[in-house]
């Protein structure tokens, strides 16, 4: 392990927030048991949803791939247990406005048995890239740390040239430690991860970081670096300042580099991933095993027993509660995710998905209810405190006046929604929330946009197709015309020549007219005839005799 120390740069605002992790984090990663039904919703990431392969009725077996990508940013969706498809069908999903989506609903027969084969990888030094990249898009590999962006994508950086691999073990929200846990209790799973990334992408530094307040993480990381006798990966300790684990907070502490507004950490040379994620991707290369679980935090003052289990993708989230041994009483709210960035649902029948990272089941004494929202009193705490260096209150005036172009100019997707400016706010205003508000209804426009460009590209295309399809009858048309032409003056020509030759041949022959005028000569002009002829015969017998004598 690399011991040399680190400069370390302070990013602006934050907040020092009460952790509320003592709850959760004192026992092991249980299992939850198999739920009767798994819930699948087709979108669990970034990026276009996966198309279903199964219908209604089908077995299916664990690991088997039952939906399949469509569209580069997408990622497979994997059984999580055997069972029979009983419905794909919309279902409530964990969503901010209770929407459903498309799911696959698989009832669980009991057995969680495994598709016959899996094709684990012996040695995966032995793979390129981009082998495996591929291998790691089949399993369904995404980001764990929320945002749910397709890993295999990271592993593909546009620029080529990463020196950087930052791998993030922050987990900064308050109420959730299932990364804790996670890297106390697998940091060999981790680590391997680790050298896989490693070895697809070619950094020329790997950072860990994670927060001073995790010291049993921190150690059990160090030791696992130390167990394998790896000497070139920093492992950092990072101070305790929400949003650190926010990626761009993270790569600012970590390297002093800025990711460039509306740019990726790939612009300036940086990878970042969860600590969750490339366990996943551990398990995806060595056990060639499908994204089909991840660690859950279930927490809070309104469940029995909160700690972190280990669950299945599509368990719905009552079937966690009651592993943790049910309400302890009605939950003022239920929310997926941190305090700080998540959002509240009104149904437990949703189910888990791959973004899911904690369950907090939250009474009074947990999240207090704000007073009345009332004006903005221009205080400017919200801009002191925001990470981004943002200015909160002139984006609220904007949104508030649907003036989006404005909000944008703004930097409103700069934006981490990490909550801060809301948290801090004297007047109550749920600032995230119009802030979301924004975006969705700017993405919504620019589909619109896009949908409507999209038309008039068809519509200009056809266009240009049916001109073009005119334009070449009509060249044809001319071609035959003037074929048709030709052949009518080859036609006429020909029929002067064999005219022609038709008044020399009835000439010729006209030559050749024997006279008739001897025919059917009456007896009398005959006997003359003879007579002549006579005459004729007589005069020149007599001139031969003379001429005889004459010698």
């Amino acid at each position: 392990m690399n011991n040399t120390p680190r400069k370390l740069w302070d990013f602006q605002g934050g907040l020092h927030l009460p952790g509320h992790k003592e709850s959760s984090n004192q026992q092991a990663i249980t299992q939850v048991s198999l739920p009767d039904k798994l819930i699948l919703p087709l979108q669990q990431h970034i990026g276009q949803p996966a198309e279903p392969l199964v219908k209604v009725g089908d077995k299916v077996l664990k690991g088997e791939v039952i939906a399949q990508v469509h569209g580069f940013v997408s990622a497979p969706l994997a059984a999580s247990s055997s069972g029979t498809v009983i419905a794909i069908e919309e279902h409530p999903i964990a969503h901010p406005s209770g929407m459903s989506a498309p799911c696959i609903i698989i009832e669980t027969d009991g057995a969680d048995r495994w598709r016959w084969r899996r094709e684990r990888i012996i040695d995966y030094t032995q793979l390129d890239s981009g082998e495996l990249r591929n291998h790691i898009r089949k399993m369904g590999v995404v980001g764990l740390g929320g945002a749910g962006f397709p890993t295999f994508i990271k592993m593909n950086p546009r620029s080529g040239n990463i020196h950087t691999l930052i791998i993030n073990g922050i987990e900064c929200e308050p109420f959730i430690t299932c990364d804790d846990r996670l890297m106390r209790e697998r940091s060999d799973e981790i680590i391997t991860g680790i050298t896989i990334l490693r070895h697809a992408l070619h950094p020329e530094k790997v950072i860990i970081g994670i927060e001073d307040n995790k010291t049993e993480a921190w150690q059990a990381i160090r030791d696992e670096l130390e167990k394998q006798n790896i000497t070139d990966i920093e492992l950092i300790k990072i101070p305790t300042v929400y949003p650190a684990g926010g990626e761009r907070q993270l790569i600012y502490i970590l390297t002093g580099k800025e990711v460039p507004s509306q740019g990726l950490p790939v612009d300036i040379g940086v990878i970042c991933h969860n600590v969750g994620t490339v366990a996943a991707i551990a398990r995806a290369i060595i056990e060639s095993e499908p994204l089909l679980s991840r660690i859950i935090t279930v927490t809070g003052s309104g469940v029995q027993q909160p700690g972190n289990i280990e669950v299945l993708i599509g368990t719905p989230i009552q079937h966690l509660i009651e592993q943790c041994g049910g309400y302890s009483s009605e939950p003022n709210r239920l929310i997926i995710g941190g305090p700080m960035m998540g959002f509240a649902i009104n149904t437990d029948q949703v189910p888990i998905t791959k973004t899911s990272n904690c369950i907090l089941v939250a009474n009074e004494k947990d999240l207090p209810q704000k007073g009345a929202i009332t004006e903005c009193i221009r205080c400017g705490e919200c801009a002191v405190c925001c990470p981004a260096g943002l200015l909160p209150q002139q984006l609220y005036w904007h949104v508030n006046a649907r003036d989006f172009d404005k909000a944008q100019d703004y930097k409103l997707f700069d934006c981490i929604e990490c909550g801060c400016c809301a948290y801090v706010c004297p007047s109550n205003i749920p600032l995230v929330q119009y802030y979301r508000y924004a975006k969705n209804e700017i993405w919504y426009q620019e589909q619109e946009y896009q949908k409507a460009s999209n038309a008039r590209n068809r519509f200009e295309f056809r266009a240009a197709r049916l001109l073009r399809d005119k334009e070449e009858r009509a060249a044809k048309l001319r071609k035959k015309k003037a074929a048709i032409k030709k052949d009518g003056d080859s036609n006429n020509k020909k029929d002067a020549i064999q005219a022609a030759l038709e008044r020399v041949k009835a000439k010729k022959e006209a030559s050749n007219i024997k006279l008739d005028n001897i025919d059917n000569l009456s007896a009398n002009q005959q006997k003359m005839i003879d007579a002549v002829d006579q005459r004729r015969q007589q005069k020149a017998n007599e001139q031969q005799q003379t001429d005889l004598r004459t010698r």
